[in-house]
């Protein structure tokens, strides 16, 4: 089975930031890319604007589909510019919601993974992040990997797994390690405990039997500044993607509440990659 790359795209500046990373992934991994643009149809508002609502769309759609057509070709100039104008590519063009026509086309169709840029909002959360992207993350049930709108491209070289070494991480962590073995990448774990919690318990141990590889390495660190020994881990291991396992469907609405999410939105600018169950 020929591997594939879902990205959505609004044809902004960050998701055209962002479509490198697909480049490059679809270079690395002999992927083709399938890009979907979706626009939410026109809500009329006007007394009588079921007699009209057909043009309304006409209108609508005619104007998505030129604005679409122009910005089409841009994608394959990214790629000729970056020298991956080989890269096989498919566009889809949608009317929906964003969210849920990307979350089943992610299900109907397999993809390997899907790669998408954010753009910002009004708030800390959005600005770093885009609400779009969050729900996806939440929402989509496949490995979603999320460029930071300031992100410049960086060779996935080191990569780091944030968890508890939780059985309920498992799953997670072999499909990162699936990752990291297919972009050649050094893996790292990371868990960090309260000096506090007398009942941590080390499973490390038990995970390098799960690893089975030289390039995945093991970290207990003990401290109370989460945020800042993470921060710190980050920085001095040069690592240039954080990966972490999506608990619940609202588990990144509140990830992007803590404090971690801001020191690293602040201090860093590396892509996130987010795995389901």
């Amino acid at each position: 089975m020929s591997k594939k790359i879902l990205f959505p795209t609004d044809f902004s500046v960050a998701s055209k930031n962002a479509f490198i990373y697909a480049l490059q992934l679809a270079d690395s991994i002999n992927a083709e890319i399938v890009t979907i643009h979706v626009y939410e149809p026109p809500q009329a508002h006007f007394v009588n604007a079921v007699a009209y609502l057909h043009e309304i769309y006409d209108v609508t759609e005619l104007a998505t589909f030129e604005n679409y057509r122009d910005e089409v070709p841009a994608l394959r100039t990214v790629a000729e510019v970056n020298n991956l104008g080989h890269i096989k590519m498919s566009h889809v063009l949608i009317a929906g919601d964003t969210v849920s026509q990307i979350r089943k086309m992610a299900e109907n169709d397999y993809f390997d993974i899907v790669i998408m840029g954010t753009k910002g909002g009004t708030s800390f959360r959005e600005s770093v992040f885009g609400t779009v992207a969050t729900k996806v993350m939440n929402e989509v049930k496949s490995l979603i990997l999320v460029i930071p709108a300031d992100c410049n491209y960086q060779a996935i070289k080191k990569i780091l797994f944030l968890t508890q070494y939780k059985s309920v991480d498992t799953e997670s962590f072999k499909k990162i390690v699936s990752f990291s073995k297919t972009v050649n990448a050094h893996l790292d774990c990371l868990r960090i405990i309260s000096s506090h919690d007398n009942e941590a318990i080390d499973a490390r141990e038990d995970w390098k039997q799960l690893a089975d590889s030289e390039t995945v390495n093991f970290h207990l660190i003990e401290g109370s500044d989460t945020e800042g020994l993470t921060l710190e881990f980050i920085k001095s291991n040069a690592i240039n993607l954080v990966s972490m396992h999506v608990y619940h469907k609202n588990f990144f609405e509140k990830f992007f509440e803590t404090s971690i999410s801001k020191k690293l939105a602040l201090h860093i600018n590396i892509p996130l990659l987010a795995i389901h169950e």
